[in-house]
């Protein structure tokens, strides 16, 4: 463990993709879906071998934090850092960095998720002493996960020229990529230098503020106040007034695209999933010989061929019978059938709800 290196979750989606399962006031981070621990407690299970409770820092929203606390009850009370409203994971990331600013001398901050699957855990932390290393030089790091297909979900980043500086694999960064269309996709897979953008990010908490305030500087002068009158009497009205004037955005958007001395640490073997899709769970899950993958407690399928069941009632029995690439969803308030392939237009019904005017089912 090192002294000035802290891990913050980012913990505040709603999570709306693997709707009807995942809901506003219980999104995908809360859920259970792989073995007995949700994804919030699978995250910070992982940190262990090398970030100890007060150094890791969960950052959410109101809504979130008791149900984010009564699952793990080892971070410090103080180390939840609260968002007054959702406004992109610009203002999480840059509003983490200047808490840390203020309370630790130099610190290294590594931006993780609440919300993915890991498999290979002793090599995601390998990974992250890597990239501390490379983050002790002022340089912004990012992990790259190793494309498997040619996914169009997924942003891209393109490596440059090696580091060779490092005695591990460490690549310039040409430039990020928007979510291509399927014929850049297959492009970017076989020329074997692009990576799925994993969302994940290693720097010094002095590097990526000096980003934020050469590109995002309207924002930088309001986080930078809050980090001055952090833990003072007038903090908490300070960041509800701050927090409504603050534009939404992303980190990827705002800063990454254009940042300097950025550098991608290949993460290659580490059973990475977003777990972005219903979809997504057969690439993850096993699944019986028909491939079939039965998230069900009590359940009787006949003649199925790669279909996807889930009944959030464990007292309940699902029956399917002579179905082909299905994905069935039972909730005790709403049901979700639709072809494999296509459950990213679950995005499309959720915002048909709210449309709708149908938000009790959200």
């Amino acid at each position: 463990m090192v002294d000035n290196y802290y891990a913050v979750i980012m913990a505040g989606g709603g999570g709306t993709r693997l709707w009807p399962l995942s809901r506003q006031t219980r999104p995908k981070q809360l859920l259970q879906l792989f073995g007995e621990k949700t994804f919030f407690q699978l995250a910070v299970d992982r940190l262990s071998p090398l970030f100890a409770p007060d150094h890791i820092y969960i950052v959410t929203v109101a809504d979130q934090v008791n149900a984010l606390r009564e699952q793990v009850n080892i971070i410090p009370e103080e180390n939840y850092l609260i968002e007054p409203q959702p406004r992109g994971t610009a203002s999480v990331v840059g509003y983490a960095a200047e808490v840390l600013q203020h309370l630790h001398p130099d610190p290294t901050m590594a931006v993780l998720t609440s919300d993915h699957i890991i498999e290979n855990e002793p090599q995601f932390m390998h990974l992250l002493e890597q990239a501390y290393q490379v983050a002790a030089d002022d340089q912004l790091v990012t992990l790259g996960i190793q494309p498997t297909f040619p996914s169009t979900g997924y942003g891209y980043i393109h490596q440059g020229e090696r580091l060779q500086e490092y005695p591990f694999s460490a690549f310039q960064v040409r430039s990020f990529v928007e979510k291509p269309d399927q014929l850049h996709a297959e492009e970017y897979l076989h020329s074997g230098e692009y990576y799925w953008n994993s969302g994940m990010f290693i720097w010094k908490t002095n590097a990526i503020l000096q980003e934020f305030n050469r590109q995002m500087p309207v924002l930088y002068e309001s986080l930078d106040l809050l980090g001055q009158r952090y833990g003072h009497d007038d903090y908490q009205a300070l960041l509800l007034e701050t927090w409504q004037k603050i534009a939404p955005q992303t980190i990827d958007y705002g800063i990454m695209e254009h940042a300097r001395k950025v550098v991608v640490l290949p993460a290659q073997g580490l059973g990475w999933s977003d777990v972005g899709s219903w979809d997504s769970l057969f690439e993850i899950m096993k699944a019986d010989e028909n491939g079939n993958v039965d998230l069900s407690n009590i359940s009787i399928q006949l003649e199925n061929k790669n279909c996807l069941i889930k009944a959030e009632d464990p007292k309940k029995i699902v029956v399917v019978a002579g179905l082909e690439d299905t994905i069935v969803i039972d909730t005790p308030d709403a049901l979700l059938v639709c072809k494999k392939g296509e459950s990213q237009k679950v995005r499309q019904i959720v915002s048909e709800l709210k449309q709708k005017e149908l938000e009790r089912y959200l």
